[in-house]
């Protein structure tokens, strides 16, 4: 009876200091997981926000990683092993993120998961041309470059419009996109914009315009921009038009002149170039050009199909330096407006340049 009682004892000892390694292993644990859950969600130790770009396929271990070698994480395997003890398995997108300073790893895990990616961005100006856009594409560092080397008939194929002339086709505006946005993406969006800015207009279009086609009013409209410096001639500069149109006048518009000229054109325009004909010389050739010249711009598109009533068949620049036109009923009140606007010309280039005056001893 003894020895039983002496091993009963002892069995109630060893359960006794099991339970309480058990209880200190639970202990243990548990603290171990407040520690990681304490990690995860505690602000970060970086005080100043930084940027990571994240590659297509980077793994989260990776991506972590580089987080704890910038000082933006503490303890990039703790985080890993909180997620996996709660089953988690956060995504991570691609592309450029701003981690702002003291973000926790719950925080920064978060902008990855949303894809709250910072934004590039390309300006296309107003009267610029389809050339310039693509210029613009392709020197754009963060924009992933399908078409480079392609010709305008093939990037229309491309974009699903073979066949369509690519000039004024595209609205011009500022353009927001992640990093690694296709070229072809960022076109597609600027030809449905401008396709709807077209569309828009041409239901607002007075009666009797001496032109048909939602195109003939977006061939007006880069003719338009191209000529008007201040948004208040806009319409003005398009009634102009409009009526030498109905008068079969010949538009005589420069800008059509320096698109046919392409590459010969030299900063300047010479008398020459208004005699050489090409499709695109609207002195030798009446009616619109066969195409746009540039991309206009939503007021130009406005004014092209409701411009204003005027009795003006003329205009010449001012040359008064605020980009302002003189607008003349008659051809005689026009040409003495290209005198005064010649003499105002010569004037600033005296002024610019002035020749030393020679003294008498």
């Amino acid at each position: 009876m003894a020895r039983r009682g002496r091993w009963g004892g002892l069995a109630r000892r060893a359960l006794l200091c099991a339970a309480v390694v058990l209880l200190l292993a639970a202990l243990g644990a548990s603290g171990g997981y407040f520690w990681l859950q304490r990690e995860f969600s505690t602000s970060g130790p970086a005080t100043a926000g930084s940027l990571i770009q994240v590659d297509p396929g980077a793994s989260l271990r990776g991506v972590l990683a580089r987080l704890e070698a910038t000082g933006t994480v503490r303890h990039a395997r703790a985080v890993e092993l909180y997620l996996r003890l709660r089953g988690l398995r956060p995504r991570v997108q691609a592309g450029n993120y701003e981690i702002p300073p003291h973000a926790s790893p719950e925080e920064i895990l978060a902008l990855f998961e949303q894809g709250k990616v910072v934004l590039e961005q390309l300006t296309v100006v107003e009267g610029a041309t389809f050339n310039d856009f693509l210029e613009a594409l392709d020197q754009h560092p963060h924009v992933l470059h399908t078409l480079r080397g392609k010709s305008p008939v093939a990037i229309m194929g491309a974009l699903g419009h073979p066949g369509v002339s690519p000039e004024g086709e595209f609205f011009p505006d500022t353009y927001r996109f992640a990093a690694n946005t296709p070229d072809i993406a960022i076109l597609t969006l600027a030809y449905d914009s401008m396709q709807r800015v077209l569309a828009d207009a041409w239901t607002q279009r007075r009666p009797g315009l001496p032109y048909d086609t939602p195109y003939q009013a977006l061939t007006l409209a880069s003719m338009v921009e191209k000529e008007a410096a201040l948004k208040s001639e806009r319409a003005q500069i398009a009634g102009v038009f409009v009526n030498r149109l109905r008068k079969r006048m010949r538009l005589q518009s420069d800008p059509t002149v320096v698109y046919g000229l392409g590459a010969r054109y030299d900063g300047s325009i010479h008398t020459r170039d208004l005699l050489r004909d090409t499709p695109y010389n609207t002195y030798t050739r009446a009616g619109l050009p066969p195409t746009p010249v540039a991309l206009p711009g939503r007021e130009s598109v406005l004014a092209a199909v409701r411009p204003e009533e005027t009795q003006a068949l003329y205009f010449v620049a001012t040359g008064l330096g605020d980009g302002a036109h003189h607008f003349s009923r008659t051809l005689e009140e026009h040409n003495s407006a290209v005198k005064a606007y010649l003499a105002r010309l010569r004037t600033q280039e005296h002024a610019a340049d002035p020749k030393p005056v020679s003294r008498r001893p």
